[in-house]
């Protein structure tokens, strides 16, 4: 997708999250007032508005309805229980648009990729000591998390999300469930460890490859990987991965 469309295409995600947001605050509001399904058509008026805009950039698939408003009745001529099924009618294909719209624009994937230039940029920093133990640097990439405002439970989990593979279970060090995205920490120590990570990752790949769309794999490295290239190239011509190597 050309990426000014994209852009494009993010523009409509905000419309349509801020219209159903519009709806949900009209409903929290005063959740006893009669008429607070009453702003319907108007609702229609700028759903219909979002998806011509969107059909003009590229075809919907997704089963979402467009309104006749002129041929909808006004809340003057309609009783509160069908005022809320219109109401409601709206809301849902603004949900249905909505989740489309980030599937297309493939808001995850984008920020896994945000994530990935977060930990090249400050693991190092957040590491004082050499590490002897791969959980050091494990630590060290919750921390990063918490600091940037993720909450464990909620937006990651740390070794759950167990993936079955032949009669065993594995377990990644992360998980970004929002995100479908596993996270792999490993610690290269010595030239022998190095080599044994590429057929861990290549195992994890197989492995986590069937739960979650992306796999990010950090690598702290002890100055035994000499060349980054040749170690990451092969690893990430797998669709969904990414291999950071971190030099102490």
């Amino acid at each position: 997708m050309d990426q000014a469309v994209r852009n494009q295409l993010r523009e409509a995600l905000l419309t349509v999250t801020a219209l159903k947001s519009s709806m949900e605050h009209a409903l929290r509001s005063d959740p006893n007032a009669v008429w607070r399904h009453a702003a319907y058509r108007d609702y229609m008026r700028k759903y219909n508005d979002v998806v011509a805009y969107v059909r003009t950039l590229t075809p919907i698939t997704a089963p979402i309805d467009v309104y006749n408003v002129d041929k909808v009745p006004h809340w003057g001529d309609t009783v509160m229980p069908q005022q809320k099924q219109l109401f409601e009618s709206v809301h849902a294909n603004l949900a249905i648009l909505e989740a489309w719209l980030i599937a297309r624009v493939d808001l995850p994937a984008e920020k896994a990729e945000s994530l990935k230039n977060f930990f090249e940029a400050n693991l190092r920093r957040a590491i004082f000591d050499i590490p002897t133990q791969e959980r050091e640097v494990q630590n060290a990439v919750e921390q990063l998390l918490i600091g940037r405002g993720l909450t464990k439970g909620l937006d990651y989990d740390r070794e759950v999300g167990r993936v079955k593979v032949s009669i065993k279970e594995v377990v990644p060090d992360f998980i970004l469930p929002r995100l479908s995205l596993a996270v792999e920490v490993k610690l290269a120590k010595t030239d022998t460890k190095a080599k044994t990570i590429v057929d861990e990752i290549n195992a994890d790949i197989q492995a986590y490859g069937r739960a979650y769309a992306h796999l990010l794999f950090i690598v702290y490295d002890l100055g035994t990987i000499r060349d980054v290239l040749e170690f990451t190239r092969d690893l990430e011509s797998v669709e969904g991965v990414e291999v950071i190597i971190v030099k102490h």
